[in-house]
């Protein structure tokens, strides 16, 4: 798909290809080929590294401290990352809560706070879904109340994704009950040491730790930490969550992880003859790669868009829903291709005694995890009523 670049993007990406392919640790690539989870130090380490060159986060202006991309430069980063295996760095700070601190919170905000989000110095995690208050936010119920100088939070919040290594949380909490559910609601930033803060874990299908808990209880968060106007939140998580889908689409994932397929394919045999070789095999395969190919000239397109100023709004559902489904997709199809191989396995067998070892590693622990793309960030079920209310209205 050279063509759809300019001759600018094309070097472009040969230098972001080049810069992976000597920059990139070997045993971090390794680790994220395998889907193992990685650690907050190697996590740090890439940022680092990443920082460095000044590319840690790709949708910040140059001023304060971003690269100064532009939406199809953006692109081509996260695409080429996606395909040498690089990790995706925590998406919390750099690609949700500093675009809003650029939009909506003050100088003094931004001056204190988004340097320790590119250096690594602060974790953010994300305090919006509750027990009772998942796609539909709205309904959320932690409370926080003006007290003087402080707000007092009082609640619940889960599904906190890596929050055991965060340090800090932003948080949608209720200011009011006056007028419709969104009209009450703000944007707060609270520090996870603060008195009354509590964070449990929760354990996933796979067996992993990948979120938590938070329970809030008289906890004292300074007014100044409020971003925004009080009962402006729910503009701002709507402008966060635009962020938070477009990133989950995953169509550099998705291409990598299809051309695993093709190799794996090659590899096993079932009845006399190679998976590549099975007409039901290869014919999903071609099935989910002309669909991934749609979705990725449909977002080249609305990247197109984009960069001359349109914006995105319901579009970024619409790649989300699709996304995450080819994505689920895929590890369907290494599932049924592995057959009982995909089973979680002893972790004493020697690699002689694997199919496939690499794959029959991880394909368990990735097939569950992926089972939650369709999930956070908004369920599809509720994009799909966005998409139909946005784009096919009269």
């Amino acid at each position: 798909m050279d063509l759809e670049f300019s001759p600018a993007e094309k070097a472009f990406r040969d230098e972001v290809r080049s810069f992976l392919s000597d920059h990139l640790p070997r045993q971090i690539a390794d680790k994220v080929d395998a889907g193992k989870e990685l650690t907050k130090e190697e996590t740090l380490q890439w940022q680092a590294i990443l920082h460095a060159r000044g590319w840690a986060a790709p949708n910040w202006p140059v001023d304060y401290g971003g690269p100064g991309w532009d939406a199809v430069q953006r692109h081509i980063f996260a695409e080429e990352c996606a395909l040498h295996s690089a990790p995706r760095l925590p998406a919390f700070g750099l690609n949700m809560l500093g675009p809003v601190l650029l939009k909506f919170g003050t100088e003094d905000q931004r001056r204190a706070i988004l340097p320790r989000i590119l250096d690594g110095t602060d974790w953010w995690c994300q305090g919006y879904s509750e027990p009772g208050a998942g796609s539909d936010l709205a309904s959320l119920k932690t409370r926080a109340i003006r007290d003087g100088g402080d707000y007092v939070v009082n609640g619940q919040k889960t599904w906190t994704t890596l929050g055991q290594h965060a340090n800090k949380i932003f948080c949608l909490v209720r200011t009011s009950t006056e007028g419709k559910p969104q009209e009450g609601i703000s944007f707060l930033l609270v520090d996870l040491d603060t008195p009354g803060v509590e964070m449990r874990p929760i354990r996933l299908i796979d067996g992993g730790h990948e979120v938590n808990e938070v329970f809030f209880t008289d906890a004292r968060v300074p007014v100044e930490n409020l971003v925004g106007e009080e009962n402006q939140g729910w503009t701002i998580a709507k402008y966060l969550l635009t962020h938070e889908r477009t990133n989950i689409a995953g169509v550099g994932f998705s291409a990598r992880d299809l051309a695993r397929f093709r190799k794996l394919s090659g590899q096993l045999r079932r009845d006399g003859r190679s998976i590549a070789d099975n007409p039901v095999y290869s014919a999903r395969a071609a099935e989910i790669e002309a669909e991934l190919e749609a979705l990725r000239i449909t977002n080249l397109r609305m990247l197109a868009n984009a960069r001359d100023g349109a914006a995105e709004g319901a579009q970024s559902s619409l790649l989300k829903l699709k996304g995450t489904q080819i994505r689920q997709a895929l590890q369907e199809l290494y599932r049924s291709a592995l057959g009982p191989h995909a089973a979680p396995e002893p972790d004493d067998l020697s690699d002689n005694e694997r199919v496939v070892p690499a794959e029959s590693a991880r394909a368990a622990p990735v097939y569950f995890n992926h089972r939650k793309l369709s999930i956070f960030g908004g369920s599809n079920e509720i994009q799909r009523n966005i998409v139909a209310k946005e784009l096919f209205r009269e």
